[in-house]
């Protein structure tokens, strides 16, 4: 955890191995998303599409797969009732 402090304007310096660690340099875009008494500064990626690029490989179930589970769901509670 790191100590800042607010500048004149209301800027925060984020310490260089932060900047570093996220790739963050001059015109960097984050999010700014305040949640009760916690403010949450998330780093946006400089080309957005290319960040999402890849995201449907991650192999989750197939709608088939899906389906299989929701009958074998559907008879152990068949069982269940029975």
């Amino acid at each position: 955890m790191v100590i800042v402090r607010a500048l004149a304007k209301g800027q925060v310096v984020i310490p260089k191995a932060i900047r570093d660690r996220f790739n963050i340099k001059l015109g960097s875009r984050f999010l700014l998303r305040v949640t009760g008494s916690d403010i949450l500064l998330k780093p946006l990626p400089e080309d957005p599409i290319r960040a999402l690029q890849g995201i449907l490989k991650r192999g989750g179930p197939s709608t088939s797969d899906l389906l299989r589970m929701r009958r074998e769901e559907r008879r152990r509670e068949s069982r269940n009732l029975a």
